[in-house]
Parts: C-alpha cells; sequence; structure tokens
C-alpha cells in the first residue's frame, strides 16, 4: 500500500514539475512577445534564386515576412506591382530587402549610391520600409584599416540620408569575410554611422563566428538595432576538427549560437522589430530549402515556444 502511495505521489509530483516547466516555458515566450514586439520572418536566399517558390514556401509554413534579395531587382524592377501582388496573394510583408555591396572607393561612390537608392524605389514599391547593406572588399592579405571601416559608414550615411527621404531604413548587416567582420570593427563601423540614417541587422550568427557574444551585442547596440538575422553556424566542422575558422551555417538550434539567450536579450530591450530566420544555402544533401525551414520555424516555436 504504501509501495503504491509513494509510487502515486511521485508520478503526481513529476507531472507537475513537467507541468510547471512547460508553463515556465509558455510563460517565457509569452513575456517575449509582450515585452519584445520581435516579429519572425524568413529569408528566400535558401532557395537560391527561386523566390516564387521561396514565397509560397514561407508562407505556406506560416510566416508572415520574408526577405528578399537584389536578384529581384532585375526581373521585377519595372513591374514591381507583379512581385507585390505575389506577396499580398500569400500573405507576406517584405521584412528586409538584401540590397548589396556598398563600395568604399571613391571612384565607385556615386554609382553605388545610385544603386541603393534604386533598389529603394523598388523596396517602396513592394510595401517594404527597409533595405539591408554589406561589403565585400575586406582586404585578402591584411587586416582592414580604421578609416577603411569608418569610410564604409561615412558611405552608408549618405544611403540612408537619400532612402530615409523616401522612407526606407537602411541598415548594415554584419558579415564574415566583408569589413565588420570582427566585434571590434563592427563597433568601428557602428560608432561612426549617423542613427539617423542607418541602423543595425545583426547577424547573430555572422557575429558569433567573428569572436562576438551576439546576445551582449543586442543589449550594447539597442539603441542602433533594427533588425537581426537570426541563424545558426556550427563550428568546429566534423571533417576538420583542428581548424576553428571552419564553420557551416545550419538550422536553428543545430549549431553553437546560443539563440535562447539572444531571445532573452531581445526581451529585456523589449525589442519591437523583425527577427529574420535565415540560411544560406541547404547544409545537408537530401534536404530542400523548405524542409530546412521547417526545422528551424519548430525551434522556434517548440523549443522556445515563442508564436510566429
Amino acid at each position: 500500500m504504501t509501495e503504491t502511495v509513494n509510487r502515486r505521489q511521485f508520478l503526481q509530483a513529476a507531472g507537475l514539475t513537467a507541468l510547471a516547466m512547460s508553463a515556465g516555458a509558455t510563460a517565457f515566450a509569452e513575456t517575449i512577445r509582450k515585452k519584445s514586439g520581435l516579429k519572425i520572418g524568413y529569408s528566400a536566399i535558401t532557395w537560391g534564386g527561386k523566390d516564387e517558390q521561396a514565397i509560397k514556401d514561407v508562407a505556406a509554413l506560416g510566416f508572415k515576412g520574408i526577405q528578399l534579395r537584389a536578384n529581384t531587382f532585375k526581373p521585377f524592377g519595372a513591374k514591381p506591382s507583379e512581385l507585390k501582388a505575389m506577396l499580398d496573394q500569400h500573405g507576406l510583408t517584405l521584412a528586409m530587402f538584401s540590397s548589396g555591396n556598398v563600395e568604399i572607393d571613391p571612384a565607385k561612390e556615386q554609382s553605388t549610391i545610385d544603386m541603393h537608392v534604386a533598389h529603394a524605389s523598388f523596396v517602396k514599391a513592394l510595401g517594404g520600409s527597409s533595405l539591408q547593406l554589406t561589403n565585400n572588399v575586406r582586404p585578402k592579405d591584411r587586416q582592414p584599416t580604421p578609416e577603411e571601416l569608418k569610410r564604409l559608414a561615412r558611405v552608408m550615411n549618405e544611403i540612408g540620408k537619400q532612402t530615409a527621404d523616401m522612407g526606407v531604413q537602411a541598415a548594415y548587416h554584419n558579415h564574415m569575410h566583408q569589413l565588420g567582420e570582427t566585434p571590434e570593427e563592427v563597433d568601428i563601423i557602428a560608432q561612426e554611422m549617423n542613427p539617423k540614417y542607418v541602423k543595425l541587422l545583426l547577424d547573430i550568427a555572422h557575429y558569433h563566428q567573428g569572436g562576438g557574444n551576439p546576445a551582449k551585442a543586442v543589449k550594447q547596440y539597442k539603441d542602433l538595432l533594427y533588425a537581426l538575422h537570426l541563424k545558426d553556424t556550427r563550428s568546429p566542422l566534423p571533417d576538420k576538427p583542428d581548424n576553428p575558422k571552419a564553420y557551416k551555417f545550419v538550422e536553428l538550434g543545430q549549431g553553437n549560437v546560443d539563440i535562447p539567450a539572444v531571445f532573452a536579450a531581445l526581451r529585456d530591450i523589449k525589442f519591437n522589430g523583425w527577427g529574420v530566420i535565415e540560411l544560406d544555402g541547404i547544409p545537408d544533401p537530401g534536404k530542400t530549402a523548405a524542409q530546412c525551414a521547417q526545422i528551424s520555424r519548430d525551434y522556434i516555436t517548440k523549443n522556445l515556444n515563442f508564436t510566429i
């Protein structure tokens, strides 16, 4: 009799503990939603240019926002209403537009400004309000100088000044193998950015791989933070265990980035903006872009109990 009672008490206690843990996770997620205003979108980059399929798949998974890339400008630049109709049909907002590279060569400054301003007009026609700026001219044989980093910020400031007049926010995206790879480089750029015209799109995987702590960066740049790429990276790699620089982008929860800490930091600063899940390419043979998106969606909704 005593054994039966003890067993019953144990099962009741275990059930209450599990319930409490579940309730705690749910309360955590609800707190994030109430205090941060975080909106979850998904990037079309994984589909490798097949944007119509990306739009269908992203919408089918329940996301309300999508990030498109500059490759859509060529086929739809003269007819943005067709792409806008496609987004509307699937209930998607243009959460972010990848506008491409910012040149720091003075001879190319005007052409790079003109390109991004043209993209901003396209973004506006699609119902969007922001574009992403990157930079791919990192020196191959040395570290970038502070002046090179500051020049990038100054060119972005001019781009942002012109796009702001159109109602489109420019956002700098930190990136491996570009200007702004390490936290120190990002900080030099951020200090030189005019917050009136350029905000920060914090890519948490690139920042982590560059040696930084993304959760700390969320708080450090809370007044500059406009959007995030919710992204994960795996390093070291099984086939290169002794190479700390080898890494691979993977679905959320499959790598080394402390994503729960990032969500907690967003809650603490009451972040109100887009967190776009991004995966540059399919990490494992046999998967589809939609299956990868499902894995990341499940991590957000099941592991973090966050409703998209």
